[in-house]
Order: C-alpha cells, then sequence, then structure tokens
C-alpha cells in the first residue's frame, strides 16, 4: 500500500517539477497567464491568443507529454510513430505540419472579406505591395545577427505581413522548431496595431495630408466580384505556384460569398469552419512553445526582429501611399498606407481613427480596406516566394 502510495506521489507533476528543478515550466506559465489577461482583460486578439496561451500551459505540465515537438523537426516524419506513441496535441499538430488548418483558416477569411474596395481601385496593389517591405527587411535583419540560418531567417521575416495563419504555413516548413515564439510574435502584434501603428502615421505623413478627401469609390459589378478571385488565383498561380494553398483558398472562400448561390457554404466557412480550425490551431501552436524551445536568447532576437517588421511595413505603406498622392496630384491619402499589412480589417480602422482625428466627417475606411485586403494578398505571395526559394 505505502508502495502504491509513493508510486502515485511520484507521478505526479508536482513530484516531476521539484525532482527536475524543471524552473523554466514555471516561467511559461506566468507567460501564458499574461496572454489570457491580454486575451480576455485586454481583448487583444482574444480567438487565438486565448488557445494559444492554453495550449502552452498544456505543453509545459509536467508529465503530461501531450506534444512531442521532436516528432515534427526531423527531414522525415514518422507517422506511424505519431500515430503510436503521440499525446492529443500530437495528432491534433499534424494539421499544421501539413498545411491544413492555414489554407482552411483562409477559406473563412475569404468568405468574410470584401474585395469591392481592391477591385474598384486597383492601385490598391501597390500600396500592399509597398507594406511588405518589412518581410525582407526583417528576414535581412534576422539573417544579419548570425543566430539564424537562412530558412529561420524568411519565416521570421514573414511575421511583418501582419498574417498569423501565412506566418504560420511559412514557420512549419522552414523552421519548425521557431514555430511557437514566431506564432506568439505575429499574433500579439498583430493585436498591437493600435498601438504601433499611430505614431508612425503621424510622423510620415503631414498634417494637410491626413485631412485629404478622396473620391468616393465607383460601384463594382457582380460579374467583376465574381471574375476577381478566379483571375488572381490564376495569376498567381502561375507566376508563384507556391502561395497556391494560400491564394487558392482565400479567393475560393471569396467565390463562394460573391456568387449568390452558395450562402450555406459561405456562412459555414465565416462560421463553424474557421471556429473550429481556429481552436485546433491555436491550442497546437501554443504547444509549440515548451519552456525548453521558447524560453532562449533567440527568441528575444525573434520579437525584435518581429516589430522591426512591423513597424518598416506600416512605414512602408505610408511611403508607397505618399507617392502616389503625389502623382496623383493630392488624390490619395496617405494614411491609408498603414492599413497596407493584412491585418483585416483592423488596420484599415486604425487608418479611419487617425483620420478622423483631425478631420472628423472624412471616412477612409473603404478606402482603407483596398490596401488592406491587398496586403493579404501580397503576404501570400511574399511567403510563396519564401517557399519556392531553393535552399
Amino acid at each position: 500500500m505505502l508502495e502504491s502510495i509513493q508510486n502515485f506521489i511520484s507521478s505526479t507533476g508536482i513530484a516531476k517539477l521539484f525532482q527536475g528543478g524543471d524552473w523554466k515550466c514555471l516561467v511559461m506559465f506566468v507567460i501564458a497567464g499574461v496572454l489570457v489577461y491580454l486575451a480576455i482583460a485586454k481583448q487583444f486578439e482574444p480567438l487565438l491568443l486565448l488557445p494559444i496561451a492554453i495550449g502552452m500551459i498544456l505543453t509545459n505540465l509536467p508529465g503530461a507529454t501531450l506534444f512531442h515537438l521532436d516528432f515534427f523537426i526531423a527531414k522525415e516524419i514518422d507517422f506511424g510513430q505519431i500515430l503510436h506513441d503521440g499525446g492529443l496535441l500530437d495528432l491534433l499538430y499534424l494539421g499544421v505540419k501539413l498545411g491544413i488548418y492555414p489554407s482552411l483558416i483562409f477559406i473563412g477569411i475569404g468568405a468574410m472579406t470584401d474585395f469591392t474596395p481592391l477591385i474598384s481601385n486597383p492601385k490598391s496593389f501597390l500600396i500592399g505591395a509597398g507594406a511588405q517591405l518589412g518581410v525582407f527587411v526583417a528576414f535581412f535583419l534576422a539573417l544579419a545577427s548570425g543566430a539564424f540560418d537562412p530558412q529561420e531567417a524568411a519565416a521570421i521575416g514573414i511575421i511583418g505581413g501582419a498574417d498569423g495563419p501565412t506566418a504560420i504555413l511559412v514557420t512549419k516548413v522552414l523552421a519548425p522548431s521557431l514555430l511557437g515564439a514566431i506564432a506568439i510574435a505575429a499574433y500579439s502584434y498583430m493585436a498591437l496595431i493600435p498601438m504601433i501603428q499611430p505614431p508612425f502615421m503621424k510622423l510620415f505623413t503631414t498634417e494637410k495630408e491626413r485631412k485629404i478627401r478622396m473620391s468616393a469609390l465607383r460601384p463594382v459589378s457582380k460579374l467583376e466580384k465574381i471574375l476577381f478571385p478566379i483571375v488572381v488565383t490564376a495569376v498567381v498561380g502561375f507566376i508563384v505556384p507556391d502561395a497556391v494553398p494560400l491564394i487558392g483558398c482565400l479567393m475560393f472562400g471569396n467565390l463562394l460569398n460573391v456568387c449568390g448561390v452558395t450562402d450555406r457554404l459561405s456562412k459555414t466557412a465565416q462560421n463553424e469552419l474557421i471556429n473550429i480550425v481556429t481552436i485546433f490551431l491555436g491550442l497546437t501552436v501554443g504547444a509549440t512553445a515548451s519552456a525548453e524551445n521558447f524560453l532562449k536568447g533567440q527568441t528575444i532576437l525573434i520579437i525584435v526582429c518581429g516589430l522591426a517588421a512591423f513597424m518598416v511595413s506600416t512605414m512602408g505603406g505610408l511611403l508607397t501611399a505618399k507617392i502616389m498622392n503625389v502623382l496623383t496630384g493630392g488624390k490619395i491619402n496617405p494614411l491609408i498606407g498603414s492599413a497596407g499589412v493584412s491585418a483585416v480589417p483592423m488596420a484599415a480602422r486604425v487608418s479611419q481613427k487617425v483620420g478622423q482625428e483631425y478631420d472628423p466627417s472624412n471616412f477612409l475606411l473603404m478606402h482603407a480596406m483596398g490596401p488592406n485586403v491587398a496586403g493579404v494578398i501580397g503576404s501570400a505571395v511574399a511567403a510563396g516566394v519564401f517557399l519556392s526559394w531553393n535552399w
């Protein structure tokens, strides 16, 4: 009886924590607690930060063995071992490793996205492209640090695209061991866009430019809305085939919404599908943030490079919009340039808010949505470029 009690005590997580002296797990619990606080109390990206935080807690519980990152960072994945020896989160993580979850989420995002402002004003593509500058600046910054190889630097750079699923898709291919740090950095900065962007928006624009009123967007026909996702998929597919999993799913979801005959599928993609996949994605991404993999110097560098990527992407979009304003004779408000990062629709709302600080009757939201959705396409194309490189 005494032996049974001793065996039970030694098998508890508390005993394993003290026997192993693994204080790092306690640090991870504190970090997870901060994410829970930000998600619930501050409502910063709660749909993803909360599942990520819970995934971090589950993976760091001593003795729980719900997730084994070693199964997934090997060059050859042993699916038999995963199915036989893997825990719950190992099985769910297959959706990340195989690129299933990010693509499914893009179907939901596409179904919820209105491309009308972009179709009405195709010049917005240029702003969305300019806002990808931070992706490549962060790539070279991470590479220059000497702490990362080219694949890891590419995964870090994609944080500048301000698109969580895209960052996850690139990282799971190029640098799976960094997935937890990169995903947490990407979603945290996305949540902080209302605080990160306004100082740069005011720094790179004049008061006169912030008050510019843009002319109303032209009406877009239903035929244009239907042709747009088909044409974009074809064009991107021919130029950057590696971007097709994201772009194809994004445009498929949008086509479900605009065609007018698949309302049930569109609503499912916007609600049940994206909600279920978001839960699985958040939990499994959080599970990669084990104390062993997260608490190291590389994580700090990732956070720094990620912040630099966001700032440079914001500046790139603003400067592109300023140039376009000059070329069009003052018809474009440069504030919409900050919306070129693909955090939809948060970045567009920030453009609207800052604009109304200087002219309460000026409405920039729809104009900012053009660069905003162009940024989604731009970040997916940038991801395709990184994935297509011969590493």
